[in-house]
């Protein structure tokens, strides 16, 4: 028997299909090849068309099923991974409205702050445990101010994977993680949050109904069914954001315990069964895949939107074009730690939370053309990267997570030995690599959700962990100086 889950990214679509008895993924593929397409309209904005991410899940599916050569009957549940917090329209056709605001748009960077102003900020912390911030709620309250017509249009409201999830099966719901994702969620009523919709003004019947996060979300529809050469009436059982599925995905599900990733963007997600908050909102706290009014089980999320977006570029525009990630490890590896001198910021990609909202760019510090190469470009673009990490969790501290173990998938920037040997050294934490990634964890969340797992240990028994990388003590003091130095440049360009 077998198991399908999907990891929709901003910049890929992810299939992977798991043998439920050895827990093992026996086929995976990815679309596009290259990085979809994010439009920008205006500078800050960022968007992407909903049909991309479907196009591309078939594409992956069809590949999946030929690499696999398996009676698509014994497929038995498909779950769903989603970039969070992007914004998709629907009318009452269920045909998509208008191009879905991601996660990386910072249009609503001011709705959010003028309604934390107006709704108080303790109520908001409080029960919201976040500012509205640029969340998934302040863009749709744009949608409001800035495109009436097409809003009075409006059946339901979706995040990207409920929008997979209404695609597969016809119906329109969504989960309190999805909420809480969106800050629609009151977690002192544990309800919608009826103060916020009210104050945006947006009709409480526009949001989905909800549905557990394990459990039969709806069957595949028999059209859908044949274009993706799957079986009708197999249960979509399974649904989370990318974050509290990479999380669930390296089994981190009790407090005290923490994920990582360094993609496009780079995050720490920690849990907590506190309810405690952020008083700037630069760090957030979510309902976890397993949280429930009974158990508090909280994810508190750091993310970075200029991360690995930065590395990306070095890749694309470098004159040594042919050169692949790998290729540019080796580069930057024949540099010396510290890039002699130079100095990275990787705020590239939008409005960052953890720096209050604000959009301080990317930036190049202390550069000599009489010693610095496209080599050291990379090198302290690692090391930037590695810097952010060290100043949000610097914040997360506040909050009561103090992460000594980050456990993360052998994915993206993690690949890279002077990231993850720096990061290893500057935070002090060890690193535990595990031979997993969002697709996966998003089939083993199906199994759970449809039965065929009958408890989370079962589910990630297979679990592999790759190796572990420990801080070298020795070098802990000159990344710290050099973190110090790094920190310096960036409370200048805050305070411009």
């Amino acid at each position: 028997m077998y198991l399908l889950g999907y990891d929709v990214g901003s910049s890929s679509v992810k299939a992977s299909l798991i043998d439920t008895q050895t827990g093992r993924s026996i086929a995976s593929a990815f679309n596009p090849k290259q990085e979809m397409t994010i439009t920008a309209g205006k500078s800050g904005w960022a968007e992407q068309d909903p049909e991309t991410w479907w196009s591309n899940l078939k594409l992956s599916t069809n590949e999946v099923m030929q690499m696999a050569e398996i009676d698509s009957a014994n497929i038995k549940a498909i779950g769903i991974s989603y970039q969070m917090h992007g914004l998709v329209l629907v009318d009452k056709n269920l045909e998509v409205l208008r191009s879905s605001i991601i996660w990386c748009d910072s249009r609503a960077v001011d709705i959010g702050e003028m309604a934390l102003g107006q709704l108080g900020k303790e109520r908001c912390l409080t029960h919201l445990l976040n500012s509205p911030g640029n969340f998934t709620a302040s863009k749709l309250r744009w949608v409001i101010e800035n495109e009436p017509e097409l809003f009075d249009k409006v059946y339901k409201i979706m995040l990207p994977g409920d929008f997979i999830a209404m695609k597969m099966t016809g119906e329109v719901n969504t989960t309190i993680s999805g909420l809480s994702e969106g800050i629609f969620w009151d977690f002192n009523e544990n309800s919608l949050a009826d103060f916020l919709l009210k104050h945006y003004q947006i009709p409480e019947h526009l949001i989905p109904d909800i549905v557990p996060t394990f459990a039969e979300q709806g069957k595949l529809m028999s059209s859908v069914a044949e274009e993706l050469g799957l079986l009708k009436g197999t249960p979509v059982s399974y649904r989370a954001g990318d974050q509290p599925n990479n999380a669930f995905s390296l089994n981190v599900m009790n407090p005290g315990e923490i994920a990582a990733t360094a993609g496009t963007s780079g995050v720490v997600y920690g849990i907590s069964d506190e309810v405690r908050y952020d008083p700037e909102s630069r760090v957030n706290t979510f309902a976890h895949v397993n949280h429930s009014p009974e158990l508090n089980r909280l994810g508190v999320l750091l993310c970075i939107n200029g991360a690995g977006i930065q590395y990306s570029w070095l890749k694309k525009y470098l004159t040594v074009r042919e050169a692949n990630y790998p290729a540019l490890n080796d580069m930057a590896d024949k540099i010396p730690e510290g890039a002699e001198g130079l100095l990275m910021l990787p705020f590239g990609n939008g409005a960052e939370r953890m720096l209050n909202n604000q959009e301080v760019g990317a930036s190049i510090h202390q550069m000599n053309f009489n010693i610095h190469t496209d080599a050291h470009l990379v090198r302290a673009a690692q090391e930037g990267i590695v810097y952010s990490f060290e100043y949000g969790m610097e914040i997360m501290k506040q909050t009561g997570i103090h992460p000594s173990i980050i456990r993360a998938g052998n994915a993206n920037m993690f690949m890279s030995p002077i990231f993850r040997d720096t990061l290893a050294t500057l935070t002090g934490a060890t690193i535990e690599l595990y031979d997993t990634d969002g697709a996966e964890g998003a089939a083993k969340g199906a199994g759970i959700g449809s039965g065929r797992y009958g408890s989370f240990d079962e589910a990630f028994a297979a679990l592999k962990q790759i190796f572990v990388i420990e801080p070298d003590t020795s070098k802990a003091d000159f990344f710290r100086e050099r973190y110090e130095q790094w920190k310096d440049i960036l409370q200048k360009q805050i305070n411009k």
